[in-house]
């Protein structure tokens, strides 16, 4: 069994929470969300805000909460094998109170088909609220380019 060792990033002023699954062995390593390289989160959000892209963790976290995003995970534990989303058993998902109570979160939004399911499965219930899917910036997504990408998490700017 793994426990999320990333603390979510959100302040007062998020208006919209993105989650991902759970995170890869190198964002585990590195302490971050997406911090493989070959994935494309920073790349995609940061063009979508007409923003660089931020490359070390203090930056990232000032590029979220300077945009209002709450970032976090979906499952809280579980068992996992590598970073292979389709090996994840015995899941506990995050409380996401924490995040919905403190901040005004207009829109919850999944990064890829994974975060979904576990989402709709255990935080839907829970939230009352519905999640928007998008697709997934891992480089296992490869029939989605970064510019087709960009176009489709474009609605997450207000």
């Amino acid at each position: 069994m793994i426990i999320h060792p990333i603390p979510p990033i959100y302040d007062e002023n998020s208006e919209i929470l993105i989650l991902g699954s759970f995170p890869s062995v190198k964002s585990r390593e590195e302490g971050f969300f997406y911090g493989h390289p070959q994935n494309r989160f920073w790349k995609v959000t940061s063009a979508v805000y007409g923003e660089d892209v931020p490359r070390t963790i203090p930056e990232k976290k000032a590029f979220l909460l300077r945009n209002h995003i709450a970032l976090w995970d979906v499952i809280g534990s579980c068992d996992i094998v590598g970073s292979s989303d389709s090996s994840i058993r015995n899941v506990s998902p995050n409380d996401l109170s924490m995040i919905l109570n403190h901040a005004d979160i207009s829109n919850i939004y999944v990064n890829g088909q994974t975060a979904y399911k576990y989402y709709c499965k255990y935080s839907e219930k829970v939230t009352g609220r519905q999640a928007i899917c998008l697709p997934s910036t891992s480089p296992a997504n490869a029939a989605w380019s970064a510019d087709r990408l960009t176009i489709a998490w474009s609605c997450i700017r207000k």
